[in-house]
């Protein structure tokens, strides 16, 4: 039997590179995990589909900028205690168009600790986000809620065990470079290859060609296959092709990847959120970091970031040395806090118009 802990010497070697490492569309990800990683691809294959089957990788995919392909943002819900259970399990078993969907506490009563349940969504263009919010506000009970979408992206990408040996402070020789959120459309065979490109992958499915039968799914040939997914890559639509560790709960034996998943906020000066967001996202133990209003709500905070850890003393090391950098850098900020996640769910979501209009018509049956 195959190990499938990640913390197995050579399922170490292949995630540091699967994780987050492998940029755009690849013809053969499996074959550039394994020469990226220098592990035999017969080996990177047979190991990742012993984890995905065992639970340590939660899933295998080709990840979108889905924030160019549909309208979306991080909201914050302020949801009555009694409610808040039924509000969490609303959102992530209900509503295909919620991502991440986490519960999260502060360590003492401040602005915004009011707003526990915090989760991503995007609706398709031509859809509001605001009325999509409305509609869940209505489902669940909550009393209000905040809307953030992201003005700018300056770190996306997971990368858990590459991240636990990082030292606080460790950050590239450069600022982060901002990349904008814009609209793109795209023609109806683009989105059949899409949608067949963006499905996770079966454990049966990681093999070598392993986009074969999704061009089957879209009605394309192989080669138009890779034509359009190209050109989709050349668009910016296209992320990473990742394997995603089950980072929240414990696998099979009781080995965890990380236990604390810290949301940072800043407020800056405005005018000088580009530069913030640059000087913050490149220090490497972050998984993500946006330019998010916050509004009235949060003190106003403009720069958000998340960081996961084994320890939580050591996250906010990695905090208060980010703090330090932007001190040196001459980077005033009025106000800085951290949100600790909990309780919590992720899943791919759904971006798919069509989907989107059948949900709306489920969610909202017309009265005769």
């Amino acid at each position: 039997m195959l190990p499938v802990e990640h913390n197995d010497p050579i399922n170490e070697e292949i995630l540091a590179i699967s994780e987050d490492k492998i940029e755009g569309f690849v013809r053969e990800p499996f074959q550039e995990i394994a020469q990226r990683s220098g592990v035999d691809a017969d080996v990177v294959m047979a190991r990742v589909a012993a984890m995905l089957r065992a639970g340590t990788i939660r899933r295998v995919r080709q990840t979108l900028l889905a924030t160019n392909l549909a309208d979306g943002a991080l909201v914050a819900w302020k949801v009555p205690e009694e409610k808040i259970d039924a509000a969490f399990d609303f959102m992530f078993q209900r509503d295909p168009f919620s991502g991440h969907v986490v519960l999260r506490s502060t360590d003492t009563l401040t602005a915004g600790s009011d707003y526990k349940l915090w989760t991503t969504v995007k609706v398709p263009h031509g859809f509001s986000l605001d009325e999509h919010c409305r509609l869940l506000a209505g489902k669940v009970g909550a009393e209000r809620f905040r809307i953030m979408p992201a003005k700018g992206i300056f770190t996306l990408g997971v990368g858990h065990v590459r991240r636990k040996t990082i030292e606080p402070g460790s950050r590239a020789e450069s600022p982060a470079k901002m990349i904008e959120v814009r609209a793109v459309e795209l023609s109806e065979r683009e989105w059949k290859v899409l949608l067949a490109l963006k499905r996770e992958f079966a454990p049966e499915e990681v093999r070598p060609s392993p986009w074969a039968s999704r061009a089957g799914e879209a009605d394309v040939s192989l080669e138009e296959f890779y034509r359009v997914a190209e050109e989709l890559n050349a668009r910016k639509i296209i992320g990473r092709f990742s394997t995603f560790l089950e980072h929240v709960k414990p696998s099979a034996g009781g080995v965890r990847v990380t236990r604390f998943n810290a949301l940072f906020h800043w407020a800056v000066s405005q005018g000088r959120e580009i530069e913030a967001g640059g000087e913050v996202g490149r220090h490497h133990i972050l998984t993500h970091c946006y330019w998010r209003e916050g509004g009235p709500e949060f003190r106003n905070v403009n720069i958000m970031a998340v960081a996961h850890g084994i320890d939580k003393m050591r996250l906010l090391e990695h905090k208060a040395a980010i703090d330090a950098h932007l001190a040196a850098k001459n980077v005033p900020v009025s106000y800085t806090n951290v949100f600790w996640g909990g309780r919590s769910e992720i899943k791919p979501s759904e971006i798919s118009p069509m989907l989107y209009r059948e949900w709306l018509g489920e969610m909202t049956p017309q009265v005769a």
